[in-house]
């Protein structure tokens, strides 16, 4: 009775905090849609969209440059939300992010191979390019993560320190791996890639935002309906037999998933870090430590961060702009580092 009513309560707070969520992303997408060097007004905006007011420079501004963005930022925000909880879930880690893995840093050097070598040009995308972009991305990380788990495994046990020590220095790697696949584009392309390495959604079109889409629409739902399993990869390796499911199976099932996801996130917004370490920080935080709860709060909370940071990005320093990877590393590293000693404290380090 006592388990009933605490669930009750759990599935009470989870719906209002959604509902909170979902809210502060409706509000953040008419302050972006609204907001920039060229003002817009509430009746502007709304009769624009709904095709009422004919004004060409209203509809450039509206559904070329920033509708796509926004859309781009919540899909991005959403995947790499989930990704991050996925993360430290099959980890065990609450410091395990896809920046900090090094797994971003790899798909980045994937993708700027396939423009250099493949694609030739970082201008001329098209939905079919950019779909084959993500998935030569994804298995260029699923090669990284094989690397990384098996550098980080001990007598066939995954060691969440030497995993962030692992990531830390595959990430510097690839990212430097990357920075010099990228000296040899032309002029104009490195310029692009240096932006969109950095974390930027600013180039966003219709395009990506299909081609991410696709990825979120098959993967994100797999996640939210076996979210449960993920409570039963926190116990012991013996328990977790004991439930009947094959542990490094699933980690592997949910690992693909996550890189898919990355691969995604990475081809159309660069490496925008710690989104996947403070959405599933702050997710628990509101709702508790169930992962059925916790993967829908994080994309949430992945959202609203990666708009409200292209938002500050794009305004606070108009009419130039910050990329919204840098601005959420702004935030990102001190609660990093408030993480790293809180995990050491616990440890009685």
């Amino acid at each position: 009775m006592e388990d009933n009513s605490v669930h009750k309560t759990q599935q009470k707070r989870f719906i209002y905090t959604l509902l909170i969520g979902i809210i502060l992303a409706i509000v953040l997408f008419y302050y972006s849609l609204t907001s920039g060097t060229y003002a817009l007004t509430f009746n502007e905006t709304l009769r624009t969209l709904f095709f009422i007011d004919q004004d060409p420079q209203q509809q450039l501004v509206i559904f070329t440059f920033r509708l796509p963005r926004i859309i781009l930022g919540l899909l991005v925000g959403l995947a790499l939300g989930v990704v991050g909880g996925v993360l430290q879930a099959i980890t065990k880690n609450e410091l395990a992010d896809p920046g900090i893995l090094g797994i971003q840093s790899a798909v980045g050097f994937v993708v700027v191979c396939y423009l250099l070598f493949v694609q030739q040009s970082a201008v001329e995308q098209s939905t079919g390019g950019l779909f084959s972009m993500s998935t030569w991305g994804w298995i260029g990380g699923i090669v990284a993560c094989l690397l990384l788990f098996s550098l980080a495994t001990q007598q066939g046990t995954l060691d969440p320190k030497r995993l962030i020590l692992v990531g830390i220095a595959l990430n510097s790697g690839f990212s430097a791996l990357t920075l010099f696949t990228s000296l040899k584009m032309n002029p104009s392309d490195f310029e692009m890639a240096t932006v969109w390495l950095s974390g930027s959604i600013y180039s966003a079109s219709w395009e990506q935002v299909i081609s991410v889409l696709v990825w979120v629409v098959i993967i994100v739902p797999f996640f939210f309906v076996f979210a449960p399993i993920l409570n039963v990869l926190q116990f012991h390796e013996t328990t977790i037999k004991s439930f009947g499911v094959n542990a490094n199976l699933t980690r592997f099932l949910f690992l693909l998933g996550a890189v898919g996801l990355i691969s995604a996130s990475v081809m159309v917004s660069g490496a925008i870090v710690f989104v996947g370490l403070l959405a599933p920080h702050i997710a628990r935080k509101l709702v508790g430590s169930n992962y059925a709860y916790v993967l829908p709060i994080s994309g949430i909370v992945g959202m609203n961060l990666v708009v409200l940071g292209d938002l500050i990005g794009r305004t606070i320093f108009a009419p130039a702009e910050l990329p919204v990877g840098i601005v959420i590393s702004i935030i990102g590293v001190p609660c990093f580092i408030y993480q790293l000693l809180r995990k050491n404290k616990k440890l009685g380090r």
